[in-house]
């Protein structure tokens, strides 16, 4: 990953998917003064790093910045007495951006099963989930709630729309925790699980997006799924927001 950053071109490439997520590799062709193969040289990099994730939409392939593996770095180094500080800035990273949809990928050794568990299991959910447990019977159909039920508070819900353990979840999500994320409507968030070797691939989409939508309802993945990583690997909680926030 630090290698892949290492690169002036590489960076500016990421900065283009910062501003506008999503884009073909035509659309970042234009953006640089180099040949299309240059181009796609330094994409591969990114995408062997683990910091751009593509998505195939009909005949096209899109790409998408994945902030995960920077947010693991932070959570390694970054102390909890800069915390605040890093996370005022990761928020003001947030609220600028303003994309229909969102992909995030992580690897995390561990089984396909045990895996489908901890996305699943409330009370493993709530460990790294900002405290708060996803409740459904997780079938198709089937309403979700999102909450803290000891402290009486619901952060969201949503219904099912798709099941197929322990490889896809797909279903809709309507937050709940203040009157501005009320006003965002249903989004759709998909869970897809993929065996490689000893550990599985973990990718999360959330889209079904407004342009301009509120950050909060996006902003906090990178800290989940860093969260759920360091809990199946070593069963160790992160003293971050996104796992301590309602616990």
């Amino acid at each position: 990953m630090f290698k892949a950053l290492a690169d002036p071109t590489r960076r500016s490439l990421l900065d283009a998917l910062f501003r506008e997520d999503g884009q073909t590799l035509g659309m970042l062709e234009e953006r640089f003064s180099m040949t299309r193969f240059g181009v796609m040289k330094h994409l591969k990099q990114l995408e062997e790093a683990g910091l751009v994730v593509t998505r195939r939409r009909g005949r096209q392939k899109l790409h998408f910045l994945n902030p995960v593996p920077i947010r693991l770095v932070h959570d390694r180094w970054v102390s909890k007495y800069a915390e605040p500080w890093v996370a005022g800035l990761s928020e003001m990273k947030q609220r600028l951006e303003s994309d229909m949809e969102k992909v995030y990928e992580i690897y995390i050794r561990t089984t396909p099963e045990r895996l489908w568990e901890a996305i699943v299991d409330p009370e493993i959910r709530q460990k790294y989930n900002f405290g708060a447990a996803a409740r459904s019977d997780w079938t198709v159909g089937a309403p979700i709630e999102l909450g803290v039920p000891a402290a009486g508070m619901l952060l969201g819900e949503g219904e099912v729309l798709e099941v197929d353990p322990p490889r896809r979840l797909v279903h809709t999500m309507v937050a709940l925790w203040d009157d501005d994320v009320k006003s965002e409507g249903t989004s759709r968030v998909t869970w897809e699980v993929t065996q490689v070797e000893d550990s599985c691939q973990l990718t999360v989409t959330h889209d079904q997006l407004r342009e301009g939508a509120n950050s909060q309802l996006y902003g906090g993945w990178p800290m989940i799924l860093s969260g759920l990583k360091t809990w199946l690997e070593t069963g160790e909680l992160l003293t971050t927001p996104g796992s301590l926030m309602y616990s």
